[in-house]
């Protein structure tokens, strides 16, 4: 019988992004990729990301997560997930900071400037195509020479990649909303580029203090947030010296204030988390999984 089963949950989101979050730490147990699609399925809990919390392996931290994407596959960084999960452990326990480990590290987290906002350090990007990764050397990843259309009259090109845990390229675009993302999104995250995938943002400079974005999320599909592709999107427009290092991302669900912080090159992400509801997983869910 999977630990899932008859298990609760908290159903979450992030500015927009679907969140599950699951508190596995009174457990040994671990979640499988065809568990983590057997609760995306359509009798189960729509989500983008799932958040696993597991037993901490670490002195000093709340517990070591896992992140799950809709499709199995298993992300490094979820900043609108940790988002929700520290707001979960904030009204439980009355804590205001906290620090949790992930595949991609360590993420330091506080209660943002209001009671309804919450901060996290997403930790440095990496910009060498060595650690994004790519499949082939790029010395200036600002700009890399990728596109998608016709070679004299491409669609999209000349994206910026980033790692922020996970790797993004960043198509710098007039109008966010004129691309069939849905389309372009999985030819683009498939691309022999990225061995690893990756998530594929459209983003329009509106000023140097503000951007919009839409992201095709690897292993998600089309999000209406997601935000290590801000935090990447902010990086990226102010190492093009587009805007300032703090700045206000707006994706289709909400906003996400981002620092870039100089003193240490850290990225801060302050936004929302709404609760939606808790639940308990259906056994029948995981009849099949094996």
């Amino acid at each position: 019988m999977s630990a899932l089963a008859n298990h609760a949950f908290a159903k979450m989101n992030g500015v927009g992004n679907e969140i599950v979050v699951v508190d596995l730490r009174d457990s040994r147990a671990t979640v499988s990729a065809a568990e983590a699609r057997a609760v995306a399925s359509p009798a189960g809990v729509h989500y983008d990301q799932m958040m696993v919390l597991q037993r901490p392996r670490l002195d000093g931290t709340e517990a070591f997560i896992r992140i799950y994407n809709n499709d199995g596959s298993e992300a490094g960084a979820c900043g609108n997930g940790m988002r929700c999960v520290v707001r979960r452990l904030f009204e439980k326990t009355g804590q205001t900071t906290a620090t949790f480990e992930t595949t991609a590290g360590l993420l330091n987290c506080w209660q943002g400037p209001r009671p309804d906002l919450y901060t996290v350090d997403m930790g440095a990007p990496k910009f060498s195509w060595q650690d994004i990764p790519l499949a082939e050397e790029f010395r200036d990843t600002r700009y890399i020479e990728l596109q998608i259309g016709p070679i004299d009259n491409p669609i999209l090109h000349s994206p910026s990649v980033v790692s922020m845990g996970n790797p993004h390229a960043i198509f710098w675009v007039e109008d966010v909303n004129a691309y069939d993302l849905e389309r372009f999104g999985p030819l683009l995250e498939n691309h022999p580029i990225f061995p690893e995938r990756a998530n594929i943002t459209l983003a329009h400079v509106v000023d140097r203090d503000h951007i919009t974005i839409r992201t095709w999320e690897r292993g998600a599909g089309l999000t209406r947030a997601c935000g290590s592709a801000a935090c990447a999107t902010a990086v990226a427009a102010a190492r093009l010296k587009r805007t300032n290092r703090t700045v206000t991302i707006t994706l289709p669900g909400g906003d996400l204030l981002i620092e870039w912080r100089e003193r240490d090159d850290h990225v801060l992400m302050t936004g929302t988390a709404d609760f939606e509801y808790e639940g308990k997983f259906d056994p029948a869910l995981f009849a099949s999984v094996a």
